[in-house]
């Protein structure tokens, strides 16, 4: 099993029964480069799981508000650029691969029992959505209150030099991409759970 996709592949063709990769490949150069090296060491056959984050069909990009939150989560997520679903798809099917299922999970239906929390109620800063400790302490740190909080403790220890120089911008800059991520969420213009599983054909396989 394949887990590990640095820019190149440093292994032989055909090696892999399989590969997967969660909330990655988003942060290659090219989507159809990165897909292209997973299926050049797959075995015929092989197949391939990803988690990617992708623009969604509601995104366009004339919009400027639609732009300035895909800029957004590209600044403070260290992206360099983010595609819409539909380039993503044609990028597996450009690498070669057969793409057997593909879905944003963000859309589908829970159950009663499932948590009902959108997948970014814990960046929203939103006490509704804290349930348990842990979430009160991140919604918490997600606050206005809790990010002035964060940026004064980061400004102090930058001065007394118990933290590196450029620690509070740094977290102001997480916190601004947080509000991009959350804005593309609510407004269904992104979404961190789109999923692609897809197969090496056995045939004419190199």
């Amino acid at each position: 099993m394949l887990t590990l996709l640095p820019k190149k592949i440093n292994f032989p063709p055909n090696s892999f029964d399989a590969a997967y990769a969660i909330e990655a490949t988003v942060h290659a150069p090219s989507l159809e480069g990165v897909y292209s090296q997973i299926f050049r060491v797959l075995k015929p056959g092989g197949v391939f799981g990803v988690y990617e984050w992708v623009m969604t069909d509601a995104y366009d990009d004339s919009n400027e508000h639609h732009r300035n939150i895909r800029l957004g989560i590209e600044r403070g997520s260290g992206i360099a650029n983010m595609v819409p679903r539909k380039e993503a798809l044609e990028a597996m099917k450009k690498a070669g691969f057969v793409v057997e299922h593909e879905e944003d999970l963000a859309q589908r239906n829970v159950s009663p029992i499932a948590d009902r929390r959108p997948w970014y109620a814990p960046l929203a800063g939103d006490w509704r959505g804290a349930q348990t400790l842990g979430d009160f302490f991140g919604v918490l740190r997600m606050s206005s209150v809790g990010r002035v909080g964060v940026g004064i403790l980061l400004r102090s220890l930058e001065t007394l030099g118990l933290a590196p120089l450029g620690s509070a911008e740094t977290a102001a800059e997480l916190s601004a991409g947080a509000d991009a991520l959350v804005a593309g969420g609510r407004e269904g213009l992104f979404t961190p759970m789109y999923l692609m599983v897809a197969r090496k054909p056995v045939s004419g396989a190199s």
